[in-house]
């Protein structure tokens, strides 16, 4: 299998993996291990071509242990990504059975002249856009991003952002991306990363603090992020990925970003990960875990 033959959502994920990852074409499948970070789920994973049936399951298993768990205890998640149209759920149910999660996201793309402006949000002081300094500030965003574990282990989640974020700086230092906050004062209010590849950009990680949301402040910063992509980067197509039921998508699409294509995966988390969705399900509906 080959990385060149991915659709268009998966192929600009695998930008990431040009600083710091491992990237390996095997015959049945494509092998990605991100050495300094075993847990980055999509960063140690399978993309196999085909859907799989319920009777391959116990061979991507022994395969994923093969190729990506083996000697890493680090690893405790299983992530397959599949490079086929998403079908019915019910078509991998043994899949379901057996802990794992279907997970689909909508790609969108949107190009110089597609980008629509919107008033910045009436906020004092008003927001202000610039790229992160790594030598100095990286703590002032783990500590944004791991405001919402989304459903994670907390601890795990912020080590995670951590590493993520040291990586990030690779990435920056090789000239293949930048990593933007949004500001109003001192106060650092979202953020997201814009990978590069030639004249094509690709979103990561569009974040908002909890305090600070449904303010128009997403919008404000993908439209800023996306005029700096074109503006100063020269780019000409941004893709982004979302979760095609999030209210995100939405905004992005207020932006100008329009839906082309889906894509899908299979993941199991750890045990610990879903402890923790658990309690966070119970606490929505007034329970307790």
């Amino acid at each position: 299998m080959r990385v060149k033959d991915f659709r268009p959502g998966w192929r600009t994920d695998f930008l990431l993996h040009r600083v710091g990852g491992e990237v390996i074409e095997r015959d049945d499948c494509v092998v990605v291990r991100t050495p300094s970070n075993e847990g980055f789920y999509w960063g140690n994973c399978l993309m196999i071509p085909e859907t799989p049936s319920n009777a391959d399951l116990p061979y991507w298993l022994r395969r994923f242990e093969e190729e990506v768990a083996l000697g890493r205890p680090g690893v405790r998640h299983v992530a397959i990504a599949v490079n086929s149209a998403v079908p019915d759920p019910g078509v991998v149910s043994a899949w379901l059975d057996a802990g794992f999660e279907f997970v689909e996201t909508a790609t969108l793309r949107l190009r110089p002249d597609q980008l629509r402006s919107w008033p910045a949000p009436e906020l004092q002081p008003a927001p202000q856009l610039r790229p992160i300094d790594f030598d100095r500030e990286i703590p002032r965003f783990v500590a944004l991003q791991s405001a919402d574990p989304q459903g994670h282990e907390p601890e795990g989640y912020r080590r995670f952002r951590e590493a993520q974020m040291h990586r990030f700086a690779q990435v920056h230092a090789a000239g293949l991306g930048d990593w933007f906050g949004l500001w109003c004062g001192d106060e650092l209010v979202a953020d997201c990363g814009l990978l590069r590849d030639g004249a094509l950009g690709r979103f990561q990680n569009v974040l908002v603090h909890p305090r600070w949301r449904r303010r128009g402040l997403c919008r404000a910063l993908v439209q800023a992020v996306s005029r700096w992509g074109f503006e100063r980067w020269g780019l000409t197509e941004l893709i982004m990925c979302a979760d095609p039921d999030d209210v995100a998508i939405r905004i992005y699409q207020s932006v100008g970003f329009e839906v082309f294509d889906h894509e899908w995966g299979l993941q199991r988390n750890p045990l610990e990960d879903e402890g923790a969705r658990r309690s966070v399900r119970l606490a929505s509906a007034g329970g307790a875990a």
